[in-house]
């Protein structure tokens, strides 16, 4: 690695300060379990990092909000976010996603906001928090602004957080009486970089899907709702034929990027099986 500064402010303010938005080797750094891996492998090469662990005035942790809503710190690390008991209860597929995202001496160090300014569209969460129409809070020397977790990503690596700007806070809204479940399918180990990630939030009656919410991850360069799937979905009943239908729509409504982890081809028949797996998941 290449020499740098690290800095450590005490507060947001002096943090939001040291950042340049016209100088791209000036870059903030939380958990840093993807910074000094592209660091280690010359991708990114810092002048100065802005490290924003010191920072007082709450920052992590988890919390109820006044509207039922769940309150998360950009500072809380994927584990104690997995393990909190409001978490565990109100909001139970964020919790079972987080078992097998990464390992857990990574989910032990990197932190919620961390995860979704990095952009990776491989990551496992960003698909469920914008599928449960989570909204991060981001702060600037202008202000607090807010914005919905499924526009935070533009592409690779890159979000709509400029580069004086830092992630402050996300928003869930309260799931109540919704079902929910994430799937994802990987070539190797459980805990792996997946293939394919599949999102799916339903609202029942009786045995109709009144609405529904599907975000397909890993298979596009962002996470992307699958607009033509919810409508197939919507009012419809979960049988054979409807979701045969609604994984077809999903299939011929992307543009699926092939990597590593499989084909183009490969994805798109993956879209079919696991959006069905994943609304039959949801509805127990």
């Amino acid at each position: 690695m290449t020499p740098f500064d690290l800095a450590e402010p005490r507060t947001l303010r002096e943090a939001l300060a040291l950042l340049d938005p016209s100088d791209a080797t000036v870059r903030p750094i939380s958990g840093g379990t993807a910074v000094m891996l592209m660091m280690k492998a010359g991708v990114l090469r810092p002048r100065r990092l802005v490290s924003l662990r010191a920072i007082d005035g709450g920052l992590a942790g988890v919390q109820a909000g006044t509207d039922g809503e769940l309150c998360i710190g950009a500072m809380t690390t994927l584990a104690d976010l997995g393990h909190a008991d409001l978490v565990q209860r109100g909001w139970p597929v964020i919790a079972r996603t987080l078992r097998t995202l990464s390992n857990v001496r990574v989910r032990n160090v990197a932190t919620i906001g961390g995860h979704l300014a990095h952009a990776d569209p491989h990551q496992d969460l960003p698909p469920v928090l914008s599928a449960l129409g989570a909204r991060v809070t981001i702060a600037g020397p202008k202000g607090e602004r807010t914005v919905p977790v499924e526009a935070l990503s533009t592409g690779y690596y890159e979000t709509v957080v400029a580069r004086d700007e830092l992630v402050t806070a996300v928003i869930v809204p309260p799931l109540g009486k919704k079902r929910a479940a994430y799937l994802k399918c990987t070539t190797r180990s459980a805990d792996d970089w997946p293939a394919l990630g599949m999102a799916v939030v339903l609202e029942t009656e009786g045995d109709a899907i009144r609405t529904a919410s599907v975000v397909i991850g890993a298979a596009t360069d962002k996470p992307t709702r699958l607009a033509a799937a919810e409508g197939v979905l919507r009012g419809g009943r979960a049988d054979d034929a409807t979701l045969a239908r609604a994984g077809d729509a999903a299939a011929d409504e992307l543009g699926i990027v092939g990597d590593p982890q499989g084909s183009a081809a490969y994805k798109k028949q993956l879209a079919r099986v696991y959006l069905r797996r994943a609304v039959r998941a949801a509805l127990g």
